[in-house]
């Protein structure tokens, strides 16, 4: 089984920076992609960034493209995602998530073809 846990949630000023880190480990942890995904309260989940296994190709939601960037650490059992010019409706619960995919290329970028999922953690964008 594949364990995610996310850390990095917090309160922040409009215009500020965060940065969440997600460590994901498993019986073997090889060729998953990995996301974030947010949820703020009544709003389905959705998509703000995901990468590739091998690291190389990424995806981003329109709404944060430019101010959020997802990276995986050297050992790609990592990721983080960079946020930036934070806006109060960025508000919401962030979650990392892991899947499986024989192609160590391919990028997803939706709830369902994401199978492990942290706890999740709180960012909160104050006007």
């Amino acid at each position: 089984q594949v364990q995610v846990v996310e850390t990095g949630g917090g309160l922040v000023q409009a215009g500020g920076s965060l940065r969440l880190s997600c460590a994901a480990s498993g019986r073997t942890f090889s060729n998953y992609y990995m996301g974030w995904f947010r949820q703020a309260p009544g709003k389905e989940r959705e998509l703000v960034a995901a990468i590739s296994w091998n690291g190389r190709n990424t995806d981003y939601s329109d709404s944060v493209k430019g101010r959020f960037t997802i990276s995986k650490d050297s050992a790609e059992n990592t990721v983080y995602l960079q946020m930036s010019s934070l806006k109060p409706e960025d508000t919401a619960v962030y979650y990392c998530a892991a899947g499986y995919s024989a192609d160590s290329r391919w990028v997803a970028t939706m709830v369902v073809e994401y199978h492990y999922w942290g706890q999740g953690t709180q960012i909160t964008v104050s006007s």
